[in-house]
């Protein structure tokens, strides 16, 4: 060989000698071997990965390091290296000139190994430079370079110890002294250098400590340690968390996906594609009361362009492509290092079996085995982390792209997503995402592994290993059908659970009219019908599940059967030793992971195509047309808002809306647009705000624009950041926009002031306070254009003419901006500049007051029968007004204050906490004595009161799962199930550990003439107790599903009637968010995880139980380490639980705001666009995203610390049962050690499955925690009461008696009613007047029971009502609230939910509301499909419907409440005109802001 030519002259020295390292009791290598190959290996490491570090390191700059100690240290060893490498050259050539002759490899070693020396000390400084803390590369060449050093070490020691050896005194100091510098070196390269100049992590308060890491604390996860002992310790909260790094934030990963979205659509654009959507088909659905859904769709014309659709795949791979190939790499090598356990494990049967071999190879076996399996542990790690990684930033990007374009759809488009699909987009199929990224690589890796495992299958056993692929081919097309089947199920349950989901948020959102109504029961009856259907779906899944766990757990035990059968049966010679069964048992093993996980692989990709092409649709949706309305500075424009000839419709297929408008608004100029509901009025508002599809024509806005909308937009936030929206604070201006709006005394009655937080959707202020603050908002903002939809109707007549004064009026805070004012009160329009009259989307007439009434049109028209009425009231006589309030006002005592022109009442009593509802005016007397009028009043907030919230957020519960938690789970799925399906879990493992151990008995049968006897017995015992292992899994499999189906059931109709019968208060505190997160999340963990779960968690630990008593079967020396071994992996695991359930807490309730805050947005978007505040609300959205990943990151890095712990507890317990056999060698059959060490192979996956499924157990039983939370709120009074019910005919005269009666919002707050005595007589109308928030509403509310009484008692016709069942008193009398609210559903279903009346008598009441030739219009009439809330009807049409709804339940008291605040003044009159006619035997209660509305009525009471 040349090698040997190198080594010595003539080649006389050998390379290799068997004898001296092989056949040995003291083996050693060839002095040739170890001054070539050992000198060699780290100097070709090093080369081979140069090139390619080098490039890495110039492409990923992380900045400079400074010099450090550390550094120094490294450098100057690097070249101490060098120079002893070339001290040995030099000496060589020292000898030369001496005339001894060396052979080449004297030269040629130093000289390589001291060049690599040099690139070393390069790389060293070129990593600092490149701001590289830690290096893998050196670390790993330092490592190889010691463990080649060692064994020369070790040789150059023995060969010393020879007596009469000659010694190379000289070669042997340098060789010393460069084995304790390498050893140095590689202690030096574990630790980090201090981070770079400039980093992000030094301004960080808490930075990730991963960046910072050693390379060594890499691979093992070291550095999450810090936080896992503080989590061990006390539970964690939000700030014990790290930022993210860089490259995880929201920031970077969304900017990355949109750029390439952006690219993508501009690619497919040019072969473009058209969009339309189109109702789908009317499908009868299989609701209960049969009703016509009516879905939209997206449909996509031209298939032949199939193709330019933009391929979202394409982009998510450039995204996120190149980080996640790494993974493949980790996948490779892990893959090919599986198959060294089965090849050593066949090295050590025949160690045993061979009597001869030294002991030294059994030690050498176990050590190698112990070895790969650790590498092996570190590389699936490091893969894993990259998937988990990837699957995060995935779900960033994911909610990020949603969220932005949701900020930009249509409203057409919006019409086909409800905010239930898109949340869904957010939280399940970016989940969807999570999961795939994990398995994505099995899809070519289980192939390769299949591939292998069958090569050395085919090397052990032969062709009769063609009998066990048979049985695999012919599982797979089984499984595909099962994969299919359950494709589709998945599917219709998705379809249901969005449309339950759906349901719940609008029943969430309409709560205070359902029990209103009491309609609670309609409602649970319509979402329980859909929960059936949905059940249906999960039950075939079931089935189909238990089905495809009894295929997989049985193929690996059918393809050994038939592989072993066919082996022994086709030739008599075949025997079975130990060392082809277990090497081959190993090797099924390994093929059952890639053929277990494929159909999970295949379901998974599934599942995420399906989210793909949803999320693909959303994405493609049309957006709105930034330039349809021009804004910004219009050079030379004749006016502030120009209109020409345009026309608009709601979506391009819709007939216009608005035709035909030609308007110009000159600057500064005050506009009110006037006309019948239904008119088109918020249309040309919402148009000018580009919010509609631009037809034709022009439309320009000047300038910034500020919009108020008819029903006001108010965030979870604190009132003070609701009304400077984003901008800067302004004290002075701030106070002027305050005093303008009034809301003065309302901050005062405030608990903290401005700083009070508002809850969802302004659940704590009246309705007329939302509008003073939407309104102050707007004013705050200082822009150019000003468009009011209608602000005045929601707030009383004083402060509507106070705020006409200050803001919007000729006099007002806005007077030189453009105003367009959409308004019903006449009282106004005389002092507008000009009047645009519109009707049925035209604009019928234009000009001043008094250019209208010249014209003797339409409007003049309108005008004669208004104007008197409302002109006396709002702004003639003082005495019908202001005085005629005080004189009866209980709360005024002698003097009277006029302050900001609203009128203050001197009330002593402390401030009222408001705890307020979404639609009512309910407050205390306004707080404030006369001298209190400065406005530094806003800033008041002690201590105590800025500790109050009203919201509460979803709160972490801590500590350990409480075992009463999985009892409770156990009685749901029934204790009879839970029972028989441990006892049949118990029955499988056994009759698989008796067939693995009959094997081995098997294997040690003696040979007999080349052949064992009893092979047809053993076979066949061995076949028996794989068939009845079979019929347990499929029983335990089917008890388990069956029993997650009882469970989820029970504990949703439990959730769902426990939160119906929840008060309202509960409903105010509880963000809407939370409870919408227990309905979809925690209900989709129940009914489709946690039966999961639990099946490989059982599985897992009967294994694990299975593998230890095999071991101790074979060995039981190894009864001393499995204990302590089995305490550390306790311990480990407690260590690790308790930091990861708390992780996973604080995940999930980080959670909630994400869809909170998504939620309002899709509410407020208008508001959004006109502010033009997208980009604020954009950074709010990934800041909450943010949020939740912070507790995401660790909770997956704390994974893999756990997962590479127990492995290396796995680990050890191969390497104990390898030494123990190797020890016992003599006494064992080899089938023993084959079983024993086979099993233990399998331990380390097992234990990690058990740690992981028990966390997940953990973790997920949260779930049914957090369902049960809710059930056990406090409850409302009953519905029914049997023996206190009222008779059926009452009331039947309708006398209304309050005695005494107090109310008060919660047990801590003062009264908000004080002692109120009134008797009103049956039949009587009553009108009830006074300011906002002077506690009108609150009667309303005492009078339904909404809150109970404080003191005294209201009777109704000699009934005490606090006595009988809430439904009883709630069917019996009617309101029509100030918020019109309506369901998605069929219109008829909005009017009667229980089916309790003919088409006749809807109709007639629908004449009767005025709503009758609406509604014939309609195509469908009565099944015409109200959108969510209503929103396909305007505010004055969903006022008249809810008439309907009270002229249909006929009772004898009515209450309106503020109810035709929205609706025009002639509608307002019918619908008056109405009341009088049809309830006039009844008693109505009027609450009103205009006194016309109850000028004719017996009697007023003024609160």
């Amino acid at each position: 060989m040349a090698i040997q030519g190198l080594c010595s002259e003539g080649g006389s020295e050998p390379f290799w000698d068997w004898n001296l390292t092989w056949h040995t009791e003291n083996p050693d290598f060839t002095k040739c071997f170890q001054n070539t190959i050992l000198v060699w290996v780290p100097c070709i490491y090093l080369w081979v990965c140069f090139p390619i570090y080098f490039l890495y390191l110039r492409r990923h700059d992380r900045g400079y390091i400074q010099m450090s100690h550390l550094n120094k240290a490294k450098t100057a060893l690097g070249l101490l290296l060098w120079i002893i490498c070339w001290a040995d050259l030099f000496y060589s050539f020292w000898e030369r000139s001496q005339n001894i002759f060396r052979p080449p490899v004297f030269v040629i070693s130093p000289t390589v190994l001291g060049i690599t020396m040099l690139l070393a000390t390069f790389l060293i400084q070129y990593e600092r430079m490149k701001g590289v803390q830690s290096s893998g590369v050196m670390l790993i060449f330092w490592f190889t370079a010691l463990l080649c050093a060692t064994i020369i070490f070790r040789s150059k020691i023995l060969h010393a110890l020879n007596l009469g050896a000659e010694v190379d005194v000289f070669r042997y100091v340098t060789f010393y002294s460069y084995f304790v510098l390498v050893l140095i070196q590689l202690i030096l390269s574990c630790f980090p250098e201090r981070p770079p100049l400039f980093s992000e992590t030094v301004n960080d308060p808490i930075p990730c400590p991963e960046s910072s890491a050693s390379f060594l604390s890499k691979i093992t996860f070291w550095w999450i340690t810090g936080l896992m002992i503080q989590g061990y310790r006390r539970p964690l909260e939000a700030k014990d968390l790290w930022s993210l790094n860089k490259e995880d934030t929201s920031e970077e990963v969304v900017q990355g996906l949109a750029r390439y979205w952006e690219k993508e659509c501009a690619n497919t654009k040019k072969q473009a594609i058209k969009m339309v959507y189109s109702p789908k088909k009317q499908m009868k659905s299989s609701n209960s009361n049969g009703d016509v859904t009516e879905e939209v769709e997206a449909l996509i014309v031209k298939p032949s362009q199939r193709n330019s659709a933009p391929s979202l795949l394409k982009v998510l791979y450039k995204t996120f492509g190149p980080y996640f190939l790494m993974s493949f790499l980790f996948k490779a090598c892990h893959d090919l290092m599986m198959f060294s356990g089965p090849e050593i494990l066949k090295l050590l049967i025949n160690f045993v079996n061979d009597k001869d071999a030294p002991n030294w190879q059994g030690y050498l076996y176990t050590g190698l085995l112990f070895a790969c399996a650790c590498l092996q542990t570190l590389i699936l790690h490091q893969y894993f982390h990259i998937c988990f990684v990837t699957g995060m930033r995935l779900k960033t990007a994911v909610i990020g792209a949603v969220y932005r374009k949701a900020l930009v759809i249509t409203n057409s488009a919006r019409k086909t997503s409800t905010v239930g699909e898109i949340v869904n987009l957010m939280s399940v199929d970016a989940q969807r995402f999570m999961d795939l990224a994990t398995y994505i690589n099995m899809i070519w890796s289980a192939p390769l592994q299949v591939i292998l495992a069958l090569y050395l299958l085919w090397q052990n056993l032969g062709p009769s290993v063609l009998a066990g692929v048979a049985v695999m081919i012919l599982l797979v097309p089984v499984n595909a059908v099962m994969a299919m089947k359950t494709k589709t199920y998945q599917v219709a349950h998705m379809k249901s659970k969005d449309n339950r989901i759906k349901l719940m948020n609008e029943i969430l959102n309409g709560i205070k009219v359902l029990k209103l109504y009491a309609w609670e029961l309609a409602f649970k009856e319509k979402i329980l019908g859909i929960r059936q259907e949905e059940l249906k779906v999960l039950k075939k899944s079931a089935y189909l599940a238990a089905v495809s766990t009894f295929t997989w757990v049985c193929a690996p035990f059918l393809v050994a059967l038939s592989t072993f059968a066919v082996y022994v049966l086709v030739d008599k010679n075949n025997v079975l030793d130990a060392q082809k069964a277990f090497v081959s048992l190993a090797l099924f093993n390994i093929l059952r992971f890639p053929l277990n996980i494929l159909p999970m692989v295949i379901s998974s990709v599934v599942q995420a195509s399906v989210s793909l092409k949803r999320l693909r649709l959303f994405l493609s949706h049309e957006e709105l047309e930034p330039d349809s309305v021009i804004r910004g500075s219009i050079k030379d424009a004749e006016g502030s808002i120009i209109v020409k000839n345009a026309t608009f419709s709601w979506s391009r297929t819709d007939p216009p809306s608005l035709n035909d408008i030609n308007f110009t608004v000159p600057e500064g100029s005050l506009i009110a647009v006037v006309g019948q509901v239904g008119c088109g009025k918020s249309s040309l508002l919402s148009a000018l705000l580009g919010e509609m599809d631009k037809r034709e024509g022009y439309v320009a806005v000047k300038g910034s624009v500020a919009y108020v909308p008819q029903q006001a937009w108010i965030q979870n936030a604190a009132l003070k950041d609701n009304i400077i929206f984003g901008r800067e604070m302004k004290e002075s201006q701030y106070k002027r926009v305050i005093e303008a709006c009034a809301l003065l005394p309302d901050i005062e009655i405030l608990p903290s002031g401005d700083r009070t937080e508002i809850g969802e959707k302004g659940v704590n202020l009246s309705g007329g306070q939302k509008q003073r603050v939407s309104l102050a908002r707007a004013v705050y903002c200082n822009t150019d254009v000003y468009l009011f939809d209608d602000p005045l109707s929601a707030v009383d007549a004083h402060v509507g003419k106070h705020i006409f004064d200050k803001v919007i009026g000729p006099k007002g805070i806005l007077k030189n901006k453009t105003r367009v004012l959409v308004t019903h009160g006449v009282s106004y329009l005389p002092l507008m500049d000009t009047i645009i009259v519109m009707t049925d989307g035209k604009i019928s007439e234009m000009g001043s007051y008094q250019d209208l009434l010249k014209q003797d049109g339409a409007f003049a028209e309108f005008l004669r029968t208004y104007a008197n009425a409302d002109q006396d009231v709002e702004n003639g006589d003082p005495k019908t007004g202001e005085d005629k309030e005080d004189a009866n006002s209980p709360t005024v005592k002698e003097g009277k204050h006029m302050e900001n022109g609203v009128l203050a009442n001197e009330a002593t009593g402390k401030p009222i906490l408001r705890q307020l509802s979404n639609s009512s005016t309910y407050s205390g007397e306004t707080g404030k004595s006369p001298n209190q009028t400065s406005t530094t009043e806003l800033q008041k907030a002690p201590a105590e009161k800025n500790a109050w919230k009203l919201t509460e957020a979803d709160t972490a519960k801590t500590g350990r799962v409480k075992a009463t938690v999985y009892w409770e789970y156990m009685k749901a799925i029934g204790l009879f199930i839970s029972f028989l399906s441990i006892f049949l879990f118990m029955c499988n493992h056994i009759a698989a550990l008796a067939s693995n151990y009959w094997l081995s008995l098997w294997t040690d049968d003696p040979i007999i003439n080349g052949t064992q006897q009893h092979t047809h017995v053993r076979l066949g015992v061995y076949g028996a107790l794989g068939m009845s292992q079979g019929i347990a899994v499929f029983g335990y499999s089917m008890a388990v599903s069956i029993g997650g189906i009882f469970a989820s059931r029970h504990l949703h109709i439990g959730l769902l009637h426990s939160v119906l019968r929840s008060p309202m208060s509960f409903f105010e505190r509880t963000p809407s968010g939370n409870l919408v997160n227990r309905f979809s999340k925690e209900m989709d963990t129940i009914d489709s995880v946690i039966p999961q779960i639990i099946k490989m968690f059982m599985g897992s630990l009967f294994n694990v139980i299975g593998a230890c008593i095999i071991i101790l079967l074979a060995t039981p020396i190894a009864a001393i380490v499995i204990p302590p071994l089995g305490l550390v992996y306790f311990f480990v695991q407690r260590f690790y639980v308790a930091t990861s359930r708390q992780l996973k807490r604080l995940e999930s309730v980080s959670r909630s705001p994400v869809y909170s805050h998504f939620n309002e947005t899709l509410l407020g978007v208008s508001v959004i666009r006109a502010f033009e505040e997208q980009t604020r609300f954009k950074q709010q959205s990934d800041l909450k995203v943010d949020e939740n990943q912070k507790a995401y990151f660790p909770s997956i890095v704390a994974n893999r610390w756990l997962a590479v712990r127990l492995e290396c507890v796995g680990n050890c317990i191969v390497l104990f049962a390898a030494l123990f056999a190797v020890i016992a060698r003599n006494s064992l059959s080899p089938g023993l050690v084959g079983l024993s060490v086979s099993y233990s192979l399998q331990v380390t996956t097992y234990l990690n499955w058990l740690v992981r499924m028990s966390s997940e157990m953990e973790t997920n039983i949260v779930a049914v925690e957090r369902v049960k939370e809710y059930s056990e709120t406090e409850k409302e009074a009953p519905w029914c009461i049997e023996q206190t019910a009222p008779p059926d005919n009452w009331p039947h005269e309708g006398k209304v008696e309050f005695r005494g009666y107090g109310l008060r919002y919660r047990e801590d707050l003062d009264l908000v009613l004080k002692n109120i005595n009134v008797t009103i007589n049956g039949g009587e109308k009553v009108g009830i007047v006074g300011r906002t928030g002077a506690g009108k509403s609150s009667l309303t509310l005492g009078l339904f029971r909404i809150n109970e009484s404080a003191e005294g008692e209201i009777i109704i016709d000699g009934v005490n009502v606090a006595k009988i069942g809430l439904h009883d008193l709630r069917f019996k009398i009617t309101i029509i609230p100030q918020d019109p609210v309506l369901f998605s559903g069929s219109l008829r279903m909005n009017l009667d939910p229980f089916d309790k009346y003919s088409d006749e008598e809807i109709w007639t009441s629908l004449e009767l509301a005025h709503l009758k030739n609406f509604v014939s219009s309609l195509p469908d009439k009565l099944n015409h499909e109200c959108s969510e809330g209503g929103e396909n009807l305007s505010v004055g049409q969903r006022q008249l419907v809810c008439l309907a709804r009270a002229l249909l339940r006929k009772s004898k008291i009515l209450v309106l409440d503020e109810a035709t605040a929205a609706v025009d003044l002639e509608t307002d009159d019918l619908i008056q005109s109405t009341i009088r006619t049809q309830f006039e035997d009844c008693t109505v209660l009027t609450i009103a802001h205009r006194l016309n509305t109850i000028m004719d009525y017996e009697r007023s009471v003024i609160s």
